[in-house]
């Protein structure tokens, strides 16, 4: 008997998917499974999606589609954070680092998962409680940033209440091992397997002696406080702006083992989609 009775679409949302729902309702409709979509999304395109709030959409889904990118993989994962859910993400356009297929790909990859061929690779998040009492939630980094034009970020971070270090940088961003190739990797930090259960501290651009990155266990929480000489810093959520903080501001930052399941297919690997997307390359010294 079939894995999968109700597939749950989420879009990227400029490209272009219309090829990718349609391969994906004939393969549905052989096989009396339900599509659904979020009413914004599959309403500007003509197809046989129902159209379900979110709630519903996490509720009644066995496997959720992601069609985009990275960024629409990662807001796929915050909808079903908590939820054992696995999430297929198909690349539509660039190479990213979680998707797993491209739309040629789709009718073997979902009668793969429909027939229990596959794994699911455990992703964990970070989650910030910020000041009145708002939580958020990424699974590539949340950073702590410096408005252009104002001051730099003056930050203290201190771990399981032990004061560590002070930064003073353009920005400070809290990394999950996913995360650690996207702003942590343009600050300098270090690439971590998807698999590290752990979280990154590191500063960009900084202005301090200590400019090191701090790897910290999932078990472990750092708090990060705006120092009397900080400028305003904007709080971004996997790249989106959640607020704003100011000097004296607290924000306490832990991980969440586990917080999305991303599909795998063994078509590719970590290592194989970093050297591609990163350009990674030998040095000419050693060769």
């Amino acid at each position: 008997m079939g894995m999968v009775k109700t597939v749950g679409l989420v879009l990227h949302p400029q490209r272009d998917s219309k090829e990718a729902i349609d391969t994906i309702v004939e393969w549905a409709r052989a096989r009396e499974v339900t599509v659904l979509g979020l009413p914004d999304e599959v309403g500007r395109i003509d197809c046989s999606a129902q159209a379900v709030d979110a709630h519903a959409l996490v509720d009644r889904a066995d496997l959720l589609v992601s069609l985009g990118g990275d960024g629409t993989m990662l807001r796929t994962m915050r909808l079903l954070t908590g939820r054992s859910t696995p999430v297929l993400g198909v690349n539509l356009g660039r190479l990213g680092f979680l998707a797993e297929i491209d739309v040629d790909d789709l009718p073997p990859a979902l009668s793969a998962i429909d027939d229990h061929r596959f794994t699911v690779e455990p992703r964990m998040a970070v989650r910030a409680s910020l000041p009145g009492g708002m939580a958020v939630t990424a699974f590539n980094d949340i950073a702590l940033v410096r408005i252009p034009g104002d001051r730099l970020a003056a930050v203290s971070i201190s771990v399981e209440g032990h004061p560590f270090v002070r930064y003073s940088s353009d920005a400070v961003i809290v990394a999950t091992s996913t995360g650690s190739t996207a702003y942590n990797f343009s600050a300098g930090g270090p690439i971590v397997s998807p698999l590290v259960e752990g979280f990154l501290v590191v500063p960009s651009a900084a202005h301090s002696s200590f400019s090191r990155a701090l790897v910290l266990s999932a078990d472990e929480h750092v708090v990060l406080e705006l120092l009397p000489s900080s400028g305003e810093l904007a709080v971004e959520v996997d790249g989106a702006v959640h607020g704003h903080l100011t000097a004296g501001d607290r924000v306490t930052v832990g991980a969440v083992r586990a917080a999305g399941h991303v599909v795998r297919l063994g078509t590719t690997t970590f290592y194989e989609r970093a050297r591609r997307k990163l350009r990674v390359s030998g040095s000419a010294e050693v060769e």
